[in-house]
């Protein structure tokens, strides 16, 4: 695999002689075999490169400038992609060519290939643990003996809940059954102490009745006295 390297050694353009000076010392430097092409002095090089380089990545008026870069019959880019793989240490990958060992873009390519093994080995043992998930499995099953003591546990609660109540009723009864002559005694003590306080209120009435009729007869015999006095006079 040759890589194609399409220059004008006559163009008159400083940008454009910067520019085939920093692709064809780049490739020298990563010491990539290439072969120089000449589009000022051979009218074939111009030709084939013009009809070679893709419509989508020729400029509007339709005639590409070098450099342009090729790897045998496809198309890699021009100086503005090769740029761009400079930067992104991927200018094995830019020319179609593998990487040597203990590149940086090998080192690189190394790296992001154990990401995604890690990852799709990832994916892998979590769909496993899913499906291993996804089956049902009878609650009694699950739960096994933990399930069975459960229940045992509330069937003995409720059993002593049980016998507490009948032990709270019965006791509940006897006491109900000692207290009785108490509540009797208090209640003949309270209606002879009411009668009492009826008999007190009845005689203090009768009291305060005679007294206000020994007033009124005393009231009336005064009276009389001074009539008869009036009347004698």
């Amino acid at each position: 695999m040759v890589i194609k390297v399409f220059l004008a050694t006559s163009s008159g353009s400083t940008a454009i002689k910067k520019k085939q000076q920093d692709v064809v010392g780049f490739l020298e430097a990563l010491k990539v075999d290439y072969t120089q092409l000449d589009i000022a002095c051979n009218e074939e090089n111009r030709k084939w490169m013009r009809q070679n380089v893709p419509e989508e990545k020729k400029p509007s008026n339709g005639i590409p400038l070098p450099p342009q870069i090729f790897n045998e019959e496809s198309y890699c880019g021009d100086y503005e992609t090769f740029f761009d793989a400079k930067e992104d240490n991927s200018v094995y990958a830019f020319l179609g060519l593998a990487p040597p060992p203990g590149s940086k873009e090998a080192l690189q390519a190394d790296k992001e290939e154990h990401i995604v093994e890690n990852g799709t080995h990832t994916e892998e043992t979590n769909e496993e643990e899913t499906q291993d998930d996804s089956i049902d499995v009878p609650e009694a099953d699950r739960n096994g003996d933990a399930h069975g003591d459960e229940d045992e546990t509330e069937e003995g609660e409720g059993r002593e809940e049980e016998a507490g109540a009948e032990l709270g009723g019965s006791e509940a009864t006897e006491g109900g059954e000692d207290e009785e002559p108490e509540d009797t005694g208090h209640a003949e003590e309270d209606e002879e102490q009411e009668e009492e306080d009826l008999r007190s209120e009845e005689e203090e009435e009768l009291q305060q009745l005679e007294e206000e009729e020994d007033a009124d007869i005393d009231e009336e015999g005064e009276y009389l006295v001074e009539t008869q006095e009036e009347e004698a006079e």
